[in-house]
């Protein structure tokens, strides 16, 4: 047990240094008053906080809440197919969907979203081809807009989708399908009764993953809106790097973290709760 202390001393060290330290100097910073100059005054106030929910920045919370929505259904909607096909294929077809998902990590992420453009652009990719088969006169408005913006997102965060719901297939009991079927069960049946609820966690932890990751999401809506569509993690950069209001900046990130805080304590609720029902049914 000793020993298992130990070796997570690294990692714990890790945390604290460059995690919970610049965590505790933003909490700090957002009940203090920012300068004339952009320089940090050390007076108590909850200005910051109150600012928080004046009406613009309320706006623009809503925006991030259902763009970070759509995005997490979406990724859902392709992820779990994905995820479940690459569990029933053979071992050497596994291997290569398994490849595919996580192929977009091994490149930078800001070359895959300009990789994008290149793509979307009017005189990308799309519109070229469409343009010479004749099926549009004029190029499409494919960049820019909140579309681009949520396809941006989706391609960006669907490995972390998958990934969690993958490893929550795998971990099926098989004999619980083959039972459903010995009863009678069709295949639809099947996965509705038995397959769907089993995998709720990986659902659950793919869900909160990509959530809260397109909630405090900035770059994608910087290079793929073009500056049109304005997240609440733009504010922020935009606090901290170009008004240089650095109390208001970390007000709002400090709303960002307790939010994302309440969602991961609701996905263990959840999980927990499944485990409990599991754990009644199986007695």
């Amino acid at each position: 047990m000793k020993n298992g202390k130990y070796i997570i001393a690294p990692a714990v060290i890790w945390l604290l240094i460059f995690f919970l330290l610049p965590l505790l100097f933003i909490f700090g910073f957002a009940f203090m008053k920012n300068g004339l100059y952009g320089e940090i005054e050390r007076i108590f106030t909850l200005d910051n906080i109150i600012k928080v929910f004046d009406p613009l920045y309320l706006k623009v919370l809503w925006t991030t809440f259902w763009i970070a929505l759509l995005t997490t259904i979406i990724t859902l909607i392709i992820g779990y197919p994905y995820a479940y096909t690459a569990t029933v294929v053979s071992e050497k077809w596994q291997r290569i969907l398994l490849l595919l998902i996580t192929i977009p990590f091994w490149i930078n992420f800001l070359v895959r979203s300009y990789a994008l453009i290149v793509i979307l652009r009017s005189k990308g990719i799309i519109n070229t081809l469409l343009l010479k088969l004749g099926l549009i006169n004029e190029p499409l408005q494919l960049l820019y807009n909140t579309p681009s913006v949520i396809l941006g997102m989706v391609y960006t965060l669907l490995p972390f989708m998958v990934l969690p719901i993958f490893v929550a297939i795998e971990q099926l009991d098989n004999r619980k399908l083959d039972a459903a079927s010995d009863l009678g069960a069709t295949p639809i049946k099947t996965f509705i009764y038995v397959t769907l609820p089993l995998t709720m966690k990986g659902i659950f932890a793919g869900s909160i993953l990509v959530f809260v990751a397109s909630f405090g999401m900035f770059v994608v809506s910087d290079v793929m809106g073009g500056s049109k569509v304005a997240l609440i993690g733009n504010v922020i950069q935009n606090q901290f790097l170009g008004a240089r209001n650095w109390p208001f900046g970390s007000a709002l990130s400090i709303f960002l973290v307790v939010f994302s805080i309440g969602l991961i304590g609701l996905y263990y609720l959840a999980t927990k709760n499944i485990g409990t029902e599991k754990s009644g049914g199986e007695k």
